[in-house]
């Protein structure tokens, strides 16, 4: 996009036609609920015109959509529902003439609460609304100009509904172990309440807090064999009260189990930023890398954005991930493939890391697990010439000389999600192979978001001889949106960022997703290897 001038004053009529003034709106009960909150966007022009540019606080920073095309819409998620008083949208030369703005409560379904007909830029002042909702989105549906959307500032005001809020929620109740091993611990309670909302559960282990959940269940690993571990939970709501601890039980773990080692995986990794913009995501997420102390690490394909180049690669991704290049073990994502010629920065950097068999897809062994390394671009090209591609015939020669007793798969495109590239119908050969060999484990990225599923069959249905597959491509770049989940979907989190942490025995494994504050949002099952 061309830089264009800005108009500095808008007009006291549109401002009056917008809803009244700015001042009838400022009670001092509201306050700014948006700033640095996750954001998502339709569309973005390229990558320093992102999404979080338009919640960061900084005038001079903006988000810009994709140009010449209607409609667009950008997201914000405010964290908690809220009654919402006043939205301000300081716009950039090319502004919206026609555009809503929409509030959820899910981010799925959408209800208007203002609508403005003949924008005229600058800076739009919408007071007096009165509506309730998590999330907020603004709907460009006439551009004004002939570029795209583009926004210095979204700024949402209001209340949230924990303000003034000093009630404690319940005590948990009905906590208790589920399957227990020699390094883990599954625990469940019943659900506590709350006068406005439970937001979490700080989990004690001898008395300690080591995680917070999200939901009523944790699976606790890295434990020692033939150890007692007390467990109590308490509950948090979004005003920061905390209950008592519930009534506390002994878990005592087994005595098996060897070869134990854990890894960290993630894909979709390092945008072309650095830590010194408090918006670069994939140096937070190598810091959670570093506090696992992984055996290995796994990525899971479009290692470095956008065209990743040599260059890209040394400047970001080697700046973070890459301090664990010695332990890594990558695949390349449809990103790589950009480079002219294809993989060239990705070859150079990893170097024979990458294809220590002369291709990009090998296979390694750790413990009793045999880890299959596979490049999902073979399977995607939509070459109906190639009955079956040579990756896939060495892929069942590996399956057939394997040796160990429980097997993984990586790859970059799922062949099922329910985020927004959603199924791939072209990863089925793929998919089908490792099915019929009784694969445990199978990782992808591509998608932008989690989704960990029940173990499922070649049709994507449930089913316990099935591989557990999960899509963890929240390393580091914009999140995109999801959709309805599929029939074997365990959990779907959308706008986050972590890294999976696998720990793994020579029978079993356990998946935990860590956000980037530490805390666990996801747990698996124990699941034992087929």
């Amino acid at each position: 996009m061309k830089l264009r001038h800005l108009a500095l004053v808008l007009p006291i009529g549109l401002l009056a036609a917008l809803g009244g003034s700015a001042a009838d709106a400022r009670t001092t009960a509201d306050s700014l609920l948006s700033q640095n909150k996750p954001v998502l966007a339709s569309s973005t022009e390229d990558d320093t015109l992102t999404a979080p540019r338009a919640v960061d606080g900084n005038a001079s920073t903006r988000w810009a959509s994709v140009e010449g095309a209607d409609p667009q819409w950008l997201r914000v998620d405010l964290g908690q529902a809220a009654t919402i008083h006043r939205v301000r949208l300081t716009w950039e030369a090319a502004y919206a003439k026609a555009y809503r703005i929409e509030v959820s409560d899910d981010g799925i379904t959408f209800d208007t609460a203002k609508e403005v007909a003949n924008g005229n830029g600058a800076t739009d002042d919408l007071t007096n609304l009165q509506a309730h909702g998590r999330y907020v989105r603004l709907v460009g549906t006439q551009r004004a100009t002939t570029y795209g959307y583009s926004l210095f500032e979204l700024e949402v005001y209001g209340i949230t509904d924990s303000t003034g809020d000093t009630q404690a929620p319940s005590v948990p109740s009905g906590l208790r172990s589920g399957t227990v091993t020699a390094t883990s611990a599954a625990l469940s309670w019943t659900a506590a309440t709350d006068n406005v909302g439970v937001s979490g559960y700080d989990v004690l282990r001898d008395g300690v807090v080591v995680a917070t959940s999200g939901t009523t269940t944790y699976n606790d690993t890295g434990l020692t064999a033939a150890t007692a571990y007390r467990y109590a939970v308490r509950a948090r709501d979004l005003a920061g009260n905390v209950s008592g601890a519930s009534d506390p039980i002994t878990v005592t773990t087994s005595a098996g189990g060897t070869g134990q080692f854990v890894l960290a995986a993630a894909g979709d990794i390092a945008d072309r930023c650095t830590a010194s913009d408090s918006n670069c995501i994939h140096p937070k997420t190598a810091k959670l890398v570093t506090a696992m102390k992984p055996a290995a690490v796994i990525t899971m394909g479009d290692n470095q954005y956008d065209d990743a180049h040599y260059s890209d690669f040394q400047n970001y991704y080697a700046t973070t991930w890459g301090k664990f290049k010695s332990i890594t073990r990558p695949i390349p994502g449809n990103h790589e493939t950009y480079d002219s010629p294809a993989y060239a920065g990705y070859h150079k950097y990893f170097g024979s890391i990458a294809t220590p068999d002369g291709k990009n897809y090998y296979s390694w062994n750790l413990g009793n697990w045999h880890f299959i390394a596979l490049d999902s671009n073979d399977f995607v090209k939509e070459d109906g010439a190639l009955a079956e591609p040579a990756q896939l015939t060495w892929l069942k020669q590996d399956l057939a000389k394997n040796t160990k007793g429980c097997v993984a798969a990586y790859y970059h495109h799922p062949r099922f999600s329910s985020g927004d590239h959603g199924d791939n119908p072209d990863a089925a050969p793929l998919w089908q192979t490792l099915v019929g060999a009784k694969v445990d484990l199978v990782l992808n990225g591509h998608d932008h978001h989690y989704e960990r599923f029940n173990p499922q069959n070649v049709n994507g249905q449930p089913d316990p001889n099935g591989p557990t597959q999960i899509i963890g491509g929240m390393g580091g770049m914009d999140a995109y949106p999801v959709h309805t989940p599929h029939p074997a979907t365990a959990k779907l989190i959308a706008d986050t960022f972590g890294v999976l942490k696998l720990s793994m025995t020579d029978t079993t494994f356990t998946s935990q997703l860590i956000g980037l504050d530490g805390k666990v949002l996801d747990s698996s099952p124990t699941y034992s290897c087929h």
